[in-house]
């Protein structure tokens, strides 16, 4: 099957309301990277510097040889940064979450009491703090049982959360698998929760940032001044609160560094925002293992027959019968590069109507004459499709007068000898006099005119259908 993995659809136009604890409007999620002693240096094993996320501009790595100015960087965010950090946090009495690199995690027993004593929680940022991009996936698969093994070795339990970062293709599936994570976060494609399927395990997703995060002090374009960084923050912060006063209740989360917004003048807009967050009603600040359990617990995994990982028999059988009689349609679907994104009414509809409109002239017209006369001789021997039944139903059709249904009689007739198909009209959107003032007009067409408006007629029917379907 020719399948597209992406999803481009989510939660479309109507998100759920995550009913937040307390009704909280918005809920702002704080994480610290702890990376400091697990990125790439030749102490390390590795083959050069790292250069990533530091404030050397333009920082490349240096083979073979320790970068002292770099490591005394990434020194500076576990020797002061943090503990600049510890104290604003735990000063305004907010918890966060720590992406914890295993191995730099290990190099630093102080830090890692002072997160426990906080209660803070300590999700795996990985075994180390490089680029899984070009990992074979049994190599990557070693490396996380390894960052599990060895968190769970210093922080005294294993992590529930999980966020690599600089990961490949492979991470979130293969973290996924190994079947003891409460969230994965190497995601940034929603502002909720959501839950992602992985052969049985259903995997809930709690999606991260990477702009409203400190690291654009050290990227471009990027945050020059703490004020900078507050604004940004305060403007993200407003629209999400708008949104969730209007009852739409989103998530924010917010990226640190120890090494980068543990610096003074950096800091100073972290702080401002802290300050400015707590004039408000209505805002709850999290861990993420917290939002984990209260989206498990509120939105639980509930799986759904797929249309696109249906095989064609199963497709064809479910919607064969959407444009009446006229399964071919869902033949061609199912040959489709087809998504998540066709995984509801929308989709399918979409996918069916592409087809419908890219055949041949011929085949249109056949769709056409396969339906039924309104209230005409198929409806009256009971003949009708069950889909048609309920639909002509719902307009009254089915309890007509004498007269009444002598006027239909006579309009399916002149309609048909005029254009050579039947009347069509989607009856759920009217009654039985708009119906047949519809008729009278339509009538009045030339044959061209009428052809495009009974197909555009077919495709809102065949939507009708699968939302009742789906």
């Amino acid at each position: 099957m020719n399948r597209y993995p992406r999803n481009m659809a989510g939660y479309g136009a109507n998100a759920p309301d995550p009913k937040w604890p307390n009704n909280a409007k918005v809920a702002v999620q704080f994480v610290l990277n702890y990376e400091e002693g697990g990125e790439n240096c030749v102490l390390h094993g590795d083959a050069a510097s790292e250069a990533f996320l530091s404030d050397i501009a333009g920082a490349a790595q240096w083979p073979g040889q320790r970068h002292w100015n770099m490591e005394s960087i990434y020194e500076y965010g576990a020797r002061a940064g943090f503990w600049r950090l510890h104290r604003l946090f735990t000063g305004a009495d907010i918890p966060v979450t720590i992406y914890g690199v295993a191995t730099a995690l290990a190099r630093s027993p102080e830090q890692v009491q002072a997160m426990i004593d906080a209660d803070w929680e300590i999700a795996s940022h990985g075994l180390r703090w490089v680029e899984h991009k070009d990992m074979p996936p049994e190599e990557e698969r070693a490396a996380i049982a390894e960052a599990i093994r060895l968190h769970t070795e210093v922080v005294g339990e294993r992590p529930r959360g999980w966020y690599t970062g600089r990961c490949s293709e492979n991470t979130v599936r293969l973290v996924a698998e190994e079947g003891g994570f409460d969230y994965i976060s190497d995601t940034y494609d929603d502002d909720l929760p959501y839950w992602a399927e992985y052969g049985d395990r259903d995997q809930l997703i709690i999606p991260y940032t990477l702009e409203a995060n400190d690291m654009r002090f050290a990227t471009a374009p990027g945050y020059i001044t703490g004020e900078q960084f507050y604004q940004y923050l305060k403007d993200s912060f407003d629209v999400l609160y708008a949104e969730g006063s209007a009852g739409s209740p989103k998530m924010m989360s917010i990226g640190l560094h120890c090494r980068l917004i543990g610096r003074p003048g950096k800091l100073a807009g972290l702080k401002k925002f802290i300050d400015y967050i707590a004039g408000f009603d209505g805002v709850w600040t999290p861990r993420r293992i917290d939002i984990a359990r209260h989206w498990a617990a509120t939105h639980p995994p509930a799986r759904i027959d797929r249309p696109s990982q249906m095989d064609r028999d199963t497709f064809v059988a479910k919607f064969g019968g959407v444009f009446e009689h006229s399964p071919w349609i869902a033949e061609r679907v199912h040959d489709l590069e087809l998504g998540p994104a066709h995984d509801s009414a929308v989709g399918v509809h979409s996918a069916l109507c592409r087809m419908f409109r890219s055949a041949s002239a011929e085949e249109r017209l056949g769709v056409l004459c396969a339906h039924p006369d309104l209230a005409g001789k198929l409806a009256a021997a009971k003949a009708l499709t069950a889909e048609s039944t309920a639909e002509q139903a719902s307009a009254g059709l089915d309890h007509l007068t004498d007269d009444e249904r002598a006027t239909f009689t006579r309009l399916n007739t002149a309609y048909t000898d005029k254009f050579g198909f039947p009347f069509i009209i989607a009856v759920r959107d009217h009654d039985k006099a708009g119906i047949m003032a519809a008729f009278e007009a339509r009538l009045q067409n030339d044959r061209d005119t009428e052809f495009t408006t009974a197909c555009k007629q077919v495709e809102r029917i065949a939507r009708l259908r699968l939302e009742d379907m789906l």
